[in-house]
């Protein structure tokens, strides 16, 4: 599959899944929405090496993205874990956590994909990739994806955001 713009139709991908990472952040399940969002963002992988026309490989998936959202400043990811325990709680606890843990699970996608759109605009390769020598810029990325998913979540222009992505 070749694409004239790819890091633009990448960019295009990562906001879909971003959206869609978000909302799998509001099941009520506690743990079903972190399998949920885990899902979807292997998803994610899988399309933006499809547009690159990188090998994929579903394993080596699923230890990055833990590789990656252990490198994620501590108190974001208990905010993220918080979310998906607090679902636990009658009544309140789905309405507290759900929207803590769709931004999480939105930024988590936004700097996955900004990751691998990178590693990949530069010559990497699926197999090739090494989550210590992106972690700061995931770090930044998670930062800058919080701050989207906050403007998509409070029903901001969505237009006006992706051109910032």
């Amino acid at each position: 599959m070749v694409f004239v713009d790819r890091e633009e139709h990448a960019l295009k991908i990562v906001k879909n899944y971003m959206w869609w990472s978000m909302g799998a952040g509001l099941i009520p399940v506690p743990f079903v929405d972190l399998a949920a969002v885990t899902g979807i963002q292997l998803k994610m992988l899988s399309d933006i090496s499809k547009c690159y026309d990188m090998e994929f490989s579903e394993h080596k998936g699923k230890s990055i993205i833990a590789a990656l959202l252990g490198s994620v400043v501590p108190n974001q990811l208990s905010k993220g874990s918080l979310g998906s325990l607090l679902k636990m709680v009658p009544v309140v606890g789905p309405v507290l956590s759900g929207l803590s843990m769709s931004i999480f699970s939105g930024a988590s996608g936004y700097a996955l994909g900004k990751v691998f759109i990178q590693h990949y605009e530069s010559g990497g390769t699926f197999l090739t990739f090494d989550p210590e020598k992106v972690r700061n810029y995931y770090k930044e990325s998670f930062e800058r994806g919080m701050e989207v998913a906050e403007k998509f979540e409070q029903g901001q222009s969505a237009q006006s955001e992706q051109a910032k992505i």
